[in-house]
C-alpha cells in the first residue's frame, strides 16, 4: 500500500534563510506520552533513572507547577499547538459525539472498534504557522494525533515543513506501536523493513531520534522548529531491553515502563550529544514536556509516577493535568526552579516572542507569553484563569492558589487551595460557596460551544 499526502504548501528554500543565533535560536521541543510528572529523577523519582533529562534541568530552568493542555493525548497536543484552552480547540477529547469522521480505532491489544474523532482544522493556526512565517524550517518527528481521521489534516497541511512520523488516519502507519513496519516519510508512508514480519529490530524512539538528528544536519545552517513528539512510555509498555532494570524486584510490566523512559532518556543524549557535535548547542533552546500525567496501566503505585497528586491521565486532578516542564538553553536560561503557573497554550505565544514571529499570531488565542521567565526575568502567570474541559464529562479551573474540578458528569464542583493541599484531599466548596459561584461563572465564560460536542447534550 502507498499513501501519498501532499506537500506543504508553505515550504520555504532553505536558502532564504540565515543561521540561528542566541538571540533567535533554534527550538526543540520534545514531548513524552503519558509520562508522569513523579517519573523524572530530578522531579523526585527515586527510581528511574533520567540522567540526561536531569542535566538538563540542573543545568536550566525547572517549573513545577506547569500544566499539560489536557489530561489526555489529542486535546492536550492540540492546545499546546494552537495556544487555546480546550474550552475553545478544535479538538477537546479523543473522540467526539458528533461531526469529525468516523473511523477504526485500535487498541494497544490490537482490538478494533468504531469511533468519531474531530481533526484540526485549515483555520487551526498552528506553532509550525507561525515559526515558519518567521523563516523557521519546521518539523514534526513521530507522533501528531491532531489527524483524526482526515489524511488531510497531517502534520505538513497544518504548517510543517517536514513529517516523520505516524498519522491516526492511516491504519497502517500507528501499529504496531514500538517496533513499527510502517511510517511516514515526509507525504509518503514507507516500510521499515527491519521490521518486516513483526520482529524487534529498531524501536520507534530510535527510529524517531533518527529522524530528528537527520533534519537536525540538513538545516545546521537555518534556523528550525524540531517538535520531537516521542510514543514512550504510552501502553502497550513493548521493548526488549530492559537492562537498565533487570536486578529489580519488580514484574515486568514495571520494568518495560521504567526501561522505556530511560530508553528516552538515552536518546536524548544522543541528540544533545549531536548538536555539541554541530555547534548548535548555544543557539538551541531545548525544551522537555509530557503531554499528561500517567496513565491506570502505569505502575502508578510501585513507582510514585504522578508523585502522589490526586488523579491520573485522563483525570483533571493533578495527577492527569500537572506535568514536568523543563527549559535548558547554555548561557542563555539561568539554573534555577520556578513556581510559576504555566500552561500548554503559552508555549504558543512564547516562541512567537522568542523567534520574532509575534505579528503572526492568531487574536483569539488563550495562552500568554511566558519568555521573561525563560531568561531569568519575572512576569506575572498566576493572575489569571486556567480552564481545561472533556465536555459534558469533566471540566476544571485554576486561579492563584485555587482550584475548582468536577472528574464526574453532573457533578458539583470541588474546590481545593492548592497551595494548602496540592493532593486535593480537603474539599473546600461547603465552606467558600461564593468562590465555586464564581470560578462557576469563570469557566462559562472561558469557553465556547463546539459542533463536535454539542451542549445540548452534556
Amino acid at each position: 500500500m502507498t499513501v501519498i499526502l501532499p506537500m506543504a504548501a508553505n515550504a520555504t528554500d532553505n536558502n532564504t534563510m540565515t543561521k540561528a543565533t542566541p538571540e533567535k535560536p533554534n527550538v526543540i521541543f520534545i514531548l513524552a506520552d503519558d509520562m508522569g510528572y513523579g517519573d523524572l529523577s530530578c522531579y523526585g523519582s527515586k527510581y528511574v533513572k533520567t540522567p540526561n533529562i536531569d542535566k538538563l534541568a540542573e543545568t536550566g530552568t525547572r517549573f513545577t507547577q506547569c500544566y499539560a493542555g489536557s489530561g489526555i493525548s489529542s486535546p492536550s497536543r492540540c492546545a499546546l499547538m494552537t495556544g487555546k484552552n480546550t474550552g475553545n480547540t478544535t479538538i477537546r477529547d479523543n473522540t467526539c459525539r458528533a461531526g469529525g469522521i468516523k473511523g477504526i480505532k485500535i487498541s494497544p491489544k490490537g482490538d478494533t472498534t468504531y469511533v468519531r474523532r474531530a481533526n484540526i482544522l485549515p483555520e487551526d493556526t498552528t506553532i509550525a504557522t507561525v515559526l515558519s512565517a518567521a523563516g523557521y524550517r519546521t518539523c514534526l518527528v513521530n507522533k501528531w494525533h491532531l489527524d483524526g481521521y482526515n489524511p488531510e489534516a497531517s502534520p505538513i497541511n497544518r504548517g510543517f515543513n517536514e513529517f516523520y512520523g505516524w498519522l491516526i488516519s492511516t491504519v497502517e502507519s500507528n501499529s504496531p506501536y514500538y517496533y513499527p513496519y510502517w511510517r511516514f516519510d515526509n507525504g509518503k508512508l514507507i516500510n521499515i523493513k527491519e521490521n518486516e514480519h513483526d520482529k524487534h529490530v529498531r524501536h520507534n524512539t530510535d527510529i524517531s531520534t533518527d529522524d530528528a538528528i537527520a533534519f537536525i544536519n540538513r538545516n545546521k545552517n537555518n534556523p528550525f522548529f524540531l517538535y520531537l513528539a516521542y510514543d514512550a512510555p504510552h501502553e502497550p509498555f513493548i521493548i526488549d531491553n530492559t537492562v537498565w532494570y533487570d536486578d529489580e524486584q519488580w514484574d515486568m510490566n514495571t520494568k518495560r515502563y521504567a526501561s522505556l523512559i530511560t530508553h528516552m532518556d538515552e536518546a536524548i543524549g544522543r541528540l544533545l550529544k549531536e548538536l555539541d557535535k554541530l555547534h548548535l548547542r548555544e543557539n538551541t533552546l531545548v525544551i522537555f514536556a509530557s503531554d499528561n500525567g500517567a496513565a491506570i496501566q502505569a505502575p502508578l503505585e510501585e513507582l510514585n509516577c504522578n508523585a502522589g497528586f490526586r488523579g491520573r491521565k485522563a483525570q483533571l486532578y493533578e495527577g492527569g493535568i500537572r506535568v514536568p516542564f523543563i527549559v535548558n538553553q547554555p548561557g542563555k536560561v539561568p539554573v534555577q526552579k520556578l513556581n510559576n503557573i504555566i500552561y500548554f497554550p503559552d508555549v504558543m505565544p512564547t516562541l512567537a516572542a522568542l523567534t520574532g514571529a509575534t505579528k503572526h499570531l492568531p487574536q483569539n488565542i488563550n495562552g500568554i507569553n511566558v519568555l521573561p521567565l525563560f531568561y531569568g526575568r519575572q512576569t506575572d502567570t498566576d493572575n489569571r484563569l486556567l480552564y481545561w474541559e472533556f465536555p459534558g464529562k469533566q471540566r476544571a479551573a485554576r486561579f492563584g492558589d485555587w482550584k475548582c474540578v468536577t472528574i464526574k458528569k453532573n457533578a458539583p464542583l470541588e474546590l481545593y487551595n492548592l497551595k494548602d493541599d496540592v493532593g486535593e484531599q480537603h474539599n473546600l466548596a461547603d465552606k467558600y460557596p461564593e468562590k465555586v459561584k464564581e470560578f462557576d461563572r469563570m469557566m462559562k465564560q472561558a469557553r465556547k460551544p463546539s459542533p463536535n460536542w454539542p451542549d445540548n447534550e452534556q
